[in-house]
């Protein structure tokens, strides 16, 4: 059964007239005539009750009025659905993210997209720390990833949304607490607590690249799958860690952060994503980000 027959006989349902219906459709009569025919061929019964004078639905046609509007109505719906994902205003973003970073920018993008396309769906993947993110970004798993610079990944376009510096997490009770600033080196002695070393975390990788500078090997007694569990162990006394200065606000009892003394050591977070990723919805995502997240100075 075609749509058109059933926009016709709407129409003429409708107008009771098809010279009326016709005009409405822009179309001529005759061929809206035979139209009806065919779809009362179709169905078996007959629609309407027609004479030169009048025109009537029978009780077949009247019980096929409110479902023939339903069916047209739903297919207005599932064109401007198709139409709204075409725009990215519709849609489905996978994003994967893991560490710090992204704990303080997740929440701003989600809701910046909510709040400008309430249709468009952030699926998240947590736990997916940069190396990975980056990984499934390229391989076309993820969308959207959270990711640390550089990347030298052919085929994935970058934008940094932060610039991050390494700092110190001790304990309130430890010898180095009192310090403004704390030499690495001093720190070559202590129990760390850091990320798996298999995760593909770059925040790791940073802590130990600091104390190989430092002219030390971290000592790691403990892993944990995120900042707020590996600073809640320092708290606890259990070691000291490397972290980041986005995670300064969290704030456990017995936990103090302090900058390292000499250079600075900085990160860059970012967002990954294909360059041939045709997802529309993506790409409005990250016009969002543009403004929600914009790049530093």
């Amino acid at each position: 059964m075609e749509l058109r027959y059933l926009t016709a006989f709407v129409a003429v349902a409708e107008e009771l007239h098809f010279g009326r219906a016709a005009k409405r459709l822009q179309m001529a009569q005759p061929p809206l005539s035979q139209q009806i025919r065919q779809l009362e061929k179709e169905l078996g019964v007959r629609l309407f009750e027609r004479n030169t004078r009048s025109v009537r639905l029978t009780n077949a046609g009247e019980s096929f009025l409110e479902p023939a509007r339903t069916v047209l109505d739903d297919v207005d719906i599932a064109v401007g659905a198709a139409r709204a994902a075409g725009r990215g205003e519709r849609g489905r973003v996978t994003v994967g993210f893991a560490g710090a970073s992204s704990h303080e920018a997740l929440p701003v993008l989600t809701r910046a997209v909510r709040a400008a396309h309430p249709g468009l769906e952030l699926v998240m993947r947590g736990q997916t720390y940069a190396d990975v993110a980056l990984a499934k970004v390229a391989d076309g798993t993820l969308d959207l990833g959270f990711v640390r610079m550089p990347v030298n990944q052919p085929g994935v376009n970058t934008r940094v949304i932060e610039v991050e510096e390494l700092i110190c997490a001790l304990p309130t009770d430890h010898r180095l607490a009192e310090l403004d600033r704390v030499p690495i080196a001093e720190l070559a002695e202590e129990p760390f607590v850091s990320f798996p070393s298999n995760a593909g975390s770059t925040l790791r990788d940073a802590l130990v690249k600091a104390c190989v500078a430092g002219g030390f090997t971290p000592r790691v007694v403990q892993e944990a799958p995120d900042s707020y569990t590996i600073l809640a162990l320092v708290a606890a006394g259990v070691g000291v860690t490397l972290t980041l200065t986005s995670c300064q606000h969290i704030q456990q009892t017995g936990l103090v952060y302090r900058p390292l003394a000499g250079e600075p050591t900085r990160l860059r977070a970012a967002l990954a994503w294909r360059e041939d990723n045709t997802n529309a919805a993506l790409h409005t995502v990250l016009g969002i980000a543009e403004t929600a997240l914009p790049t530093p100075d």
